[in-house]
């Protein structure tokens, strides 16, 4: 381990957020050097035999190789902390302090906790992974996790932290999935069948093959003059047809 500044590489795949945490790292702990950042998970096995940092701060769900994976290879050579979206599974094998953790969103009065955590690590040994990593393994799959709580998504030229419950329903729009919002709309990348799997089911309904509606939004249901059901929205003036092969949802209602 380096005698000089601690080192750091930062693997997470979401570019936005590992800008926000560089930035943070930087304002926070100014005598870190951040050698390299990495944006799926063999570029960061890549990084990690480049550079052998000091420390390494790796999202759980990466492209290539996920944050489990690498981090089977650090074990022993670095200081590492994870990022995840998921606290639901990760509060409880972190918490046994063999390593630290960071939640999305970031914050920085949790990223302050986990630079003192590695400050006073420093002078030591790594800690063994494996524990923590066995673990992990035996997380809930996808659907069991807690849900999807906020999204990046582009708004014109900007990139704007969306929670899910501003979101009135979202919409295949060709390579992009849209976002209804209160005040104007959104566009992401992630298609409709991934949200399917993050999304809590009972807040977020599937009515057509191309649409996902929040239940909370929903004023009332209704049929036009051909039979069709449709939703009228507490928001705005769109109407949303729901397939007959999503009827049933609503008859209850």
């Amino acid at each position: 381990m380096s005698t000089l500044a601690p080192t750091a590489v930062v693997a997470e795949d979401e570019a936005t957020l590992r800008a926000e945490l560089v930035e943070q790292l930087g304002r926070l702990w100014p005598e870190l050097s951040i050698v390299a950042e990495a944006g799926d998970g063999i570029a960061a096995l890549r990084l990690l035999d480049q550079w052998q940092p000091d420390i390494l701060f790796l999202d759980i769900e990466m492209p290539g190789a996920t944050g489990l994976e690498v981090a089977r290879q650090v074990n022993g050579r670095s200081h590492v902390v994870f990022t995840t979206a998921y606290d639901q599974y990760a509060v409880a094998a972190f918490d046994q302090g063999a390593v630290d953790y960071l939640l999305k969103p970031l914050s920085s009065a949790r990223l302050f906790t986990a630079i003192a955590r590695l400050k006073a690590r420093l002078g030591q040994a790594p800690a063994p992974l494996g524990g923590v990593l066995d673990q992990l393994s035996q997380r809930p799959t996808a659907a069991a996790r807690a849900p999807l709580r906020w999204i990046n998504a582009s708004v014109g030229q900007t990139l704007r932290l969306i929670t899910v419950d501003e979101v009135l329903f979202f919409q295949s729009d060709n390579k992009y999935t849209r976002l209804a919002l209160k005040d104007g709309e959104a566009l992401i990348r992630k298609p409709l069948k991934e949200l399917i799997e993050e999304l809590d089911p009972q807040q977020f309904w599937q009515i057509h093959r191309s649409t996902l509606v929040n239940v909370n939004a929903i004023a009332s249901v209704s049929r036009d003059f051909r039979g069709r059901m449709q939703l009228k929205l507490k928001h705005g003036s769109e109407m949303l047809l729901v397939a007959e092969s999503c009827a049933h949802l609503f008859r209850q209602m």
